[in-house]
């Protein structure tokens, strides 16, 4: 089922975005504080515009607490769409690779593959005069190695536009 609304919102992202572009930053980069059954925690993120409408994001993060430990990196490409003058939706397809250590569960230890993509709105206080863009977002990722299964996490992001 999440394979089918993953499908369906790339298919109609990329449909409208043949008619209704933003105007996606050159670069920006910041924090991005995620949440849920998959993700780092804490990452940093770079955004990187691949024109006027669509970029590349690449986050490295980390989590963990005194039993496990977590880090990994995942990149994103992102279709952009205005919603309002500052106001913008995101969509596209990514990976992720995870490397996780579980002092209880060893069944948990290992390389992790991700496979699945990004949907997030973003707020650009640029419009405003200021170089910030603000951004919820879910990651949904079908995991493949030693902490298989799906995940998904939301998250909080904050990036300096330059």
């Amino acid at each position: 089922m999440y394979k089918k609304i993953f499908v369906l919102i790339v298919v109609l992202g990329f449909s409208l975005g043949t008619k209704v572009s933003a105007q996606v930053n050159p670069h920006a980069i910041g924090a991005r504080l995620g949440g849920g059954n998959y993700g780092n925690g804490f990452e940093v993120s770079y955004q990187h515009g691949l024109g006027s409408a669509n970029r590349l994001e690449v986050d490295v993060g980390w989590s963990g607490g005194s039993h496990h430990s977590h880090l990994g990196i995942a990149g994103i490409y992102h279709w952009a769409w205005n919603i309002t003058n500052a106001l913008n939706w995101y969509v596209g397809p990514g990976a992720a690779l995870g490397l996780h250590s579980d002092d209880n569960d060893n069944d948990r230890d290992g390389i992790g593959i991700g496979v699945g993509g990004q949907i997030g709105l973003e707020f650009d206080f640029q419009k405003m005069g200021a170089p910030i863009l603000v951004g919820l977002d879910a990651r949904p990722m079908w995991n493949i190695g030693g902490y298989g299964g799906f995940g998904s996490d939301g998250s909080l992001s904050v990036r300096y536009i330059f």
